[in-house]
């Protein structure tokens, strides 16, 4: 923690992990596909909607043995009527900044529309490198129409067809040719925090106050945020990956084909994390859907830490922080051992205390007892408690140990494991929390026999 602060600036340079590659473009023209291609997976939304993608979204890439980050962006729109509209343009904006060449996207079929021209003026005024992408050219009356674009004043144009993948490899070729010097992706083995709950909780504003900068779109309208977003952390002390994720409503409740595959990606997102801030909202209290998330969390058996944001707006005389965790905790029995931290993200109260919260959800994660404690703590406990009998048969536990697994897992050796009852399994569990650092962190026990019996 003794670390120096860090200014905004020095922040976003940390982000930039790798050369930085941006696509950008006007809407519809094939951005996202691109993207999913060059990163070979489908982790940007692709929809016929115009104005699907929001957000920068980041990949990476490999090619040659080189290896580069990817951003796509939102389509770059004007005087559409579309209230995010400003908040596009500005994300395009950043992105452009960030990036060490820009991919100029158009579209053979539509050819030059007024759109694309203000796009070019803006890529000019960049001053960045710049590739000109022509899509859709998957014929050869098409790569005659695409020299339309040279009127761009742009240089060479790339024909390309996103679809099925002609031309990408000589638009990489291109690519990684105007790199100039060599980066190294630091982001591996780093803990991987993913900010979940229901739309409109404050997942994005939370993300944007801890880095300074309008990372994610903000607006009152739920539902903003549709694919997940990482970002690189290096500041405070602190370093990880935040994942800022599409806000996750009840199944009946996902009607746009769209947000059910935002749903998707904020699943995915939990499942490739190590620890989840769960964000609820203090006006509303803990909602079933948060325990629906909640609990998607603790079966990933990933570790957890609940912030109530919006701590602000709530009448202190008639809620204090000990009753409503007490009303929280006694909503997630069994797993109730989590750390739970009252915020206000519009006012940056405590908002770094979380992230100091979740650094030791993750340690605990990946907590490891040595087998001789853990014998010598825990075998006294279980035999002044020891499992009931059944049928006039004693249990006996001999033996201990931690399991070589991810996250805390026990073994413990019996010989007749088959009777051991949920309760006493409880009963261990609480143990273990009691005598050891396991906060916020799901726990597994299994309960063996000599030959390999399992309760």
């Amino acid at each position: 923690m003794g670390t120096k602060n860090k200014s905004n600036k020095e922040i976003i340079n940390n982000n930039k992990l790798s050369n930085i590659v941006a696509i950008i473009g006007r809407p519809n023209v094939g951005k996202s596909m691109l993207f999913n291609r060059l990163i070979e997976s489908r982790e940007a939304i692709v929809d016929e909607t115009s104005g699907v993608t929001r957000d920068r979204h980041y990949g990476h890439v490999e090619w040659c043995g080189k290896a580069f980050s990817v951003i796509d962006t939102g389509g770059y729109i004007h005087g559409s009527g579309d209230s995010f509209e400003p908040e596009i343009r500005k994300q395009v904006k950043i992105a452009m900044d960030e990036a060490d060449v820009i991919l100029f996207m158009v579209d053979v079929i539509t050819g030059v529309t007024d759109l694309d021209l203000t796009v070019a003026e803006l890529v000019r005024k960049s001053g960045k490198k710049v590739v000109l992408v022509a899509n859709k050219v998957d014929n050869y009356a098409r790569q005659n129409d695409a020299n339309e674009f040279y009127s761009l004043g742009l240089g060479e144009v790339f024909c390309i067809s996103s679809i099925n993948g002609s031309g990408t490899g000589e638009l990489l070729d291109k690519v990684i040719s105007l790199f100039e010097k060599e980066h190294t992706d630091d982001t591996a083995g780093l803990p991987k925090f993913a900010i979940v709950g229901q739309p409109n909780v404050g997942k994005s504003s939370f993300l944007n106050a801890l880095i300074g900068e309008e990372r994610s779109i903000v607006t009152p309208i739920a539902g903003t945020t549709r694919d997940s977003i990482n970002t690189h952390y290096n500041s405070f002390g602190f370093e990880f990956l935040l994942i800022d994720t599409a806000g996750l409503r009840r199944k009946s409740k996902v009607k746009e084909d769209i947000e059910f595959y935002s749903v998707m990606r904020a699943i995915k997102s939990i499942e490739e994390a190590d620890v989840c801030i769960l964000m609820i909202d203090a006006t509303q209290g803990l909602s079933a859907q948060d325990l629906n998330i909640f609990h998607l969390a603790e079966k990933n058996n990933k570790g957890i830490v609940i912030l109530v944001n919006k701590w602000d707006l709530v009448e202190k005389d008639t809620h204090s922080t000990k009753k409503f965790t007490e009303a929280i905790k006694a909503k997630i029995v069994p797993f109730s051992d989590v750390p739970i931290l009252f915020v206000s993200v519009q006012d940056k109260q405590r908002i770094h205390k979380a992230l100091e919260i979740a650094l030791k959800v993750y340690k605990c994660r990946s907590f490891k007892i040595p087998t001789s404690k853990l014998n010598k703590i825990m075998l006294p406990i279980i035999e002044h408690n020891p499992p009931p009998a059944t049928k006039g048969k004693h249990i006996k536990i001999k033996y201990i140990t931690q399991m070589p697994a991810n996250t805390p897992a026990f073994a413990f050796f019996c010989n007749m494991p088959q009777y051991i009852k949920e309760q006493y399994k409880r009963f261990i569990e609480n143990q273990l929390r009691d005598n050891f650092d396991l906060s916020g962190v799901p726990i597994s026990i299994y309960f063996r026999g000599r030959d390999g019996e399992e309760e």
